[in-house]
């Protein structure tokens, strides 16, 4: 394994461990001035689109944590990882008739490109169908 691997599966783990649970501050540490993020409705640029992207997340839940479930795996200048979103719902979603403290997990997959010691581009695939069921906002 290359020293370059390692890093870019630490920085993953930084993904997750740090921006995830709130530390926005590190999202310069790990993207890039101009990096773009590919979520399912809009891109986002930058390490201040990025974060805000991830603080309407926090608008809506508390607690958050990620769990790692398969990799890193790094391949050249590309990461890719399957991980599991757990929250407890704050309310405020459009039409979501769950309760506020609704309990909440869903899994996706996270895919990196790096440039450098930060990634560049980010490709996000996750069951939002599955979370807005568990929260009433789909019948199922």
């Amino acid at each position: 394994m290359s020293e370059s691997s390692d890093a870019l599966k630490d920085l993953y783990r930084r993904w997750l461990s740090d921006v995830w649970t709130g530390d926005f501050d590190a999202m310069r540490d790990i993207v890039t001035s101009d990096a773009v993020g590919h979520w399912p409705t809009q891109d986002v640029h930058g390490p201040d689109g990025f974060a805000a992207q991830i603080r309407q997340s926090h608008e809506y839940f508390h607690g958050i944590r990620t769990n790692l479930d398969v990799g890193p795996f790094v391949e050249g200048d590309l990461v890719a990882a399957r991980w599991t979103f757990y929250g407890s719902y704050r309310g405020g979603i459009p039409g979501a008739t769950a309760p506020e403290g609704t309990e909440v997990a869903f899994t996706g997959h996270d895919i990196f490109r790096a440039e450098g010691d930060r990634f560049a581009e980010y490709w996000v695939v996750s069951d939002v169908l599955g979370m807005m069921t568990r929260l009433g906002a789909i019948p199922s």
